[in-house]
């Protein structure tokens, strides 16, 4: 047996742990995932996913499914609890996303795919030991250049601190999202000059809610003269309506609803995900 394969066999036996989807099964530490949860998983299928109504500059999104059941727990386990070994898991369903945006945005499969992940600020990423979403990422480009796509990943922009959005109305996100971001000049330069890049731009991100972090990275990357094809994120979730006759929330199609054996939470969930 090789060696890694030796350490992950000998942790299995000394430190098992809980289900990070059901947190009911102890199972080996290097799946992190009960068969149950695994399944729903595997279940999922990416599609379209809008905010209503959406920020102005957001590019069309698509989730692999809806904020709830085993995909929103192992989500949290991942980025707020220090369950790093999800991040292959997850960016393989992320990487499916990705796929999805880009197919649908007109890209042939396999074509050149450039993923820029949404950036976390150097707090966020020093209380989860690393930027998680450029890990996400990181195995997400991988997994499509397995499935034959020129993937790579590319991180042009760099994200300021900025007010915790718990509190804040939709236009106030907004604004506190595109004011934080900031372009890495001399890493735009190499995108600009490449050949490839435009049409085949995909933002990725953990979680969608209203969609203002979405809209703002794709708003600067504009500004630099790069076209964003899509969006990918992990989930999508649905805001508990403001008032009578507000509209205002996340539009899931039944198929996507359908997908989770919950039903779809009305309220943002941690909301933080996209807050960075």
């Amino acid at each position: 047996m090789p060696a890694p394969e030796l350490l992950g066999a000998l942790a299995d036996l000394i430190l098992p742990t809980a289900c990070a989807g059901c947190d009911a099964v102890r199972v080996p530490l290097r799946l992190g995932a009960c068969a149950r949860c695994v399944a729903e998983l595997e279940a999922l299928s990416p599609y379209p996913a809008a905010p209503v109504p959406p920020p102005r500059g957001l590019p069309p999104c698509t989730a692999v499914g809806p904020y709830a059941g085993a995909l929103r727990a192992m989500l949290l386990a991942y980025k707020e609890h220090g369950r790093h070994r999800l991040a292959r898991p997850l960016g393989a369903l992320l990487a499916g996303a990705a796929a999805a945006a880009a197919v649908r945005a007109g890209a042939q499969p396999g074509a050149a795919l450039l993923l820029v992940p949404v950036p976390s600020t150097a707090k966020a990423a020093r209380r989860r030991q690393g930027d998680h979403l450029v890990r996400l990422a990181g195995h997400a480009a991988r997994r499509l250049r397995a499935a034959g796509w020129d993937a790579e990943l590319r991180r042009p922009l760099q994200a300021m601190p900025r007010p915790d959005s718990a509190g804040l109305s939709a236009a106030q996100r907004a604004v506190a999202a595109e004011s934080s971001l900031r372009i890495r000049q001399t890493r735009i330069g190499v995108l600009q000059r490449r050949p490839t890049m435009r049409g085949t731009l995909v933002v990725v991100d953990d979680i969608v809610t209203t969609g203002a972090t979405l809209a703002a990275v794709a708003t600067r990357l504009t500004e630099a003269n790069m076209q964003v094809a899509g969006a990918a994120v992990l989930a999508a979730t649905q805001l508990r309506r403001s008032g009578p006759g507000t509209g205002q929330g996340l539009r899931l199609p039944a198929a996507a609803r359908a997908q989770s054996p919950e039903a779809l939470p009305r309220t943002r969930g941690d909301g933080r995900a996209s807050a960075r």
